[in-house]
Order: structure tokens, then sequence, then C-alpha cells
């Protein structure tokens, strides 16, 4: 869909500076932004690019007052935001599928469906599973047996939802993610070998949450693993039994969190953060990337390291280490001086 820049700006309610007729139909990142195309920066490190951008528009924070030779400009409270509405109004239409039901699915005589599901190739739904109103199971998606899933909810290809998981309205789940899969949990008697502790409860993730691809959260050794409403993860995320995730927490790429630990709500972790178990994260709190959590993170707060500590102790500790090098080249040289005093005194 084409469209002229002063016709975007107002449908977006963003301020136009300069040709309002200039024609776009795509968007790009700022690097490889080129005629006809709309992209955005926020971050004044990027105004080099922005400098050089082939884009016909861009869309800045309002107090941007870097150069920007582009066509026009538009300037936006959320400039990020802003974008990611441009992007879906260029977007190809979404993939619309007709409620029903595939005729290679298989539906245990039990189940209950809602109104308008739909029911993909190859998904299979065990005896005492619910499925809600309008929900979409695309392809090879397995139910097991007494699971629920909500309204309006959105099951991608061969994600698997194992016994009496509980999910809710406005979920998406994406590929190849499993919830409710088996908790690591074993007794290890005096020789070292391991016995299986059996794992007897559920997974319940709440409505509005959204998971990435190949995430895994295991079901509860007993009681419940919990996903708080609103929450985010991202792919390839390891959650194990017992775990409680916060409200619109946030759990970022390849993060690993062991038992019985606690995210607070709003809390974020960065990617490859590993969390030890029966550790409480408080509520606001940001663990940065690749940080190890031994020890119980006060609300609102920053943590950087690893062991994770407050972040600006981190960072002085980084560099101090950065400065080792020059310090022992100036050891040596203060070595050296001692030595050549040391050979001119009298003996």
């Amino acid at each position: 869909m084409e469209t002229t820049a002063a016709e975007l700006a107002a449908k977006l309610g963003v301020s136009l500076e300069g040709d309002g007729a200039c024609r776009v139909s795509a968007v790009a990142g700022v690097r490889e932004a080129g005629p006809g195309e709309v992209t955005f920066v926020a971050n004044p490190k990027y105004a080099p690019l922005v400098a050089v951008t082939k884009a016909s528009v861009v869309v800045v924070p309002k107090d941007w007052d870097k150069p920007c030779p582009s066509p026009a400009v538009f300037r936006s409270e959320n400039p990020e935001k802003t974008f990611s509405q441009i992007a879906l109004w260029f977007a190809p239409p979404p993939v619309k599928l007709t409620p029903g039901i595939h005729p290679t699915a298989v539906i245990a005589s039990d189940v209950v469906l809602g109104k308008d599901v739909y029911i993909g190739p190859c998904c299979v739904l065990e005896p005492g599973a619910k499925v809600g109103d309008r929900s979409v199971l695309v392809a090879q998606v397995y139910v097991g047996h007494g699971a629920v899933v909500g309204s309006d909810t959105k099951l991608y290809p061969q994600v698997t939802l194992r016994e009496h998981v509980q999910i809710g309205s406005r979920v998406i789940i994406h590929n190849g993610s499993v919830i409710g899969s088996d908790g690591f949990g074993y007794n290890v008697d005096a020789r070292g070998v391991r016995t299986k502790i059996p794992q007897i409860g559920i997974v319940v993730v709440d409505d509005d949450v959204e998971i990435g691809a190949n995430v895994t959260i295991d079901r509860a050794r007993f009681g419940r693993t919990k996903i708080g409403k609103g929450a985010k993860i991202d792919n390839l995320v390891q959650i194990a039994h017992n775990v409680v995730i916060g409200e619109n927490a946030v759990i970022v790429a390849q993060v690993g969190i062991a038992g019985s630990s606690q995210i607070g709500a709003r809390a974020v972790l960065a990617g490859q953060v590993g969390v030890a178990g029966h550790i409480v994260v408080g509520e606001g709190s940001t663990v940065g990337a690749q940080s190890g959590v031994p020890q119980d993170v006060p609300p609102n707060t920053f943590v950087l390291g690893s062991p994770a500590i407050p972040a600006e102790d981190e960072k002085r500790r980084i560099f101090s280490v950065m400065r080792l090098p020059r310090l022992k080249q100036k050891v040596a040289e203060l070595e050296k001086r001692l030595k050549d005093l040391e050979q001119r005194l009298p003996s």
C-alpha cells in the first residue's frame, strides 16, 4: 500500500516537517532504508546514520536536533511505537484461518471446544481437554489430558501442552515450546544413584502472556509453576518447576531459572541470565545480560555480573580489571627503575 508522507502523518497524529507529497510504501532499518521507505531513530548515537540515510521519511524524537537530510521528518513522542504502527500499516494482511477442524486432527470424544475455534492439521487433543472461543491451534499442536486453553489464544505449530496445563486467554505460544514437561527432580542415595521424584503439579499461564519459540516450562513438583498476567518470554528460555513469574515481567532469550525461584512483577532478566534455585528477584528489578544470580535481588534495583552485584559496582570492577595491563606495565617500569637505583648505590 502506497501513501504520501502527509497522509501517513495525519493517520498517526505526528508532526510533519519537509515534503508531505513524497510517497512511501515500506519500512526498513536506518542502515538499509532507501527511497520510498520509512525508518526511525530514537538514540542520538545513530545520528551519523540518519545524516546519510536514503529513506524518504525518518521518524525522530520530538527534541531531535541532529542533521536529517531526508525529504520528510516525523517528530514523535515515542518514535519506536510510531514506527511499529507504520510497519503494521504496510505489513501484508494476516492470514485468516476459517474456524473449523481439519480432517487430520485427532480429538477425543469428550473434548470441549468453544465457538469459532480453529484446529489445524495433525493436532491432537486428549480426553478432558478444553479450548476456549476463537482460539487457534495452527498445526501439530498437542493438548494433553485435562489441559485447558482459554479464549482468543493462538498456539503455533508443534506446541506441546502436557496434562492438566492451564493456559489463559489472549495467550500466544510460538513454535516448538513445551509447557508442562516434568521438573528436574531426583533423590540421590549414598552411592550417587538418582531416583526420579514424581512431578505431580501443573503449569498455569495467565492471560495476555506471550511465550517465544522453543521455550520449556516445567510442571511443578506439587502445586503449580505460574506465569503471571502479561509476562513476555523470549525464545529458548528454561523455567524450572515451581517457579513463579510475576505480572508483566520480561524474560529475554536463553535465560535459565532454577526451581522454586520467584521473579517479581515488571522485573527484566536480560539475555543469558542464570538464576539459582529458591531465589527472589524483586519487582521492578533488572538483571543485566549474562549475569549469574546466586542470591536475592532487592526490588527496583539493577544488578550485573556473576555473581550479580549492583550494576555500578560491577562497572567499577570491570573498569579496574581493564586497567590491569597498564598497572602491570607500570609496576614493571618501577621495578626496573628501583633496580637501576640499587645498582648505583655504593656497596
